[in-house]
């Protein structure tokens, strides 16, 4: 009994908010649509003036073109003396690139200086003027308590080979 109460009593709240909802005047609604709708005109850019195209000949066939190179005679002369040992039998520091390889201390024997090297599998060998160190075809020619001095034989930009002189520090 209460419940059917309860119903009745919100059926009638629900009915009278819905009919205070239903009206058919929007005048007002019409009103401001028309009002904010006034004096509004799309405006559209004109068309950018097409300027023609110029069409370019390229006439600089007699200047050296920057992806050949260029070599000097005198240098060419000089570096084809060069060549590495490829009969030689390679050392077996000769497996590791130079900037692999690190000078941890130095040994003296007599009046030999040797070197001591550590590679990057974390053995260490001894090394004298005369052997070969880092894939480079590097032969030592000089030791001291602080560094090694070698000539590496590499090939520059154009396949010919050159000398050029690399040293390894004493690490800490």
């Amino acid at each position: 009994m209460i419940r059917n109460i309860y119903l009745l009593v919100l059926s009638i709240i629900w009915l009278s908010m819905i009919t205070g909802c239903s009206q058919n005047d929007y005048s007002d609604l019409e009103a401001f649509i028309h009002s904010s709708g006034e004096g509004l005109q799309g405006k559209i850019d004109p068309l950018p003036e097409v300027i023609p195209y110029k069409s370019f000949t390229y006439q600089a066939f007699d200047i050296p073109s920057p992806f050949v190179p260029r070599k000097n005679n005198q240098v060419q002369a000089l570096t084809s003396e060069i060549q590495p040992d490829l009969n030689r039998r390679k050392e077996f520091l000769e497996s590791y690139p130079l900037e692999n390889l690190s000078m941890v201390g130095s040994l003296q024997q007599k009046d030999m200086i040797f070197a001591v090297i550590k590679s990057p599998d974390g053995a260490l060998y001894r090394v004298k003027v005369g052997n070969y160190l880092g894939s480079n075809f590097g032969k030592i020619n000089h030791i001291s308590e602080s560094e090694i001095k070698l000539s590496e034989i590499v090939q520059d930009g154009v396949n010919e080979w050159i000398e050029r002189t690399s040293v390894l520090t004493l690490k800490n």
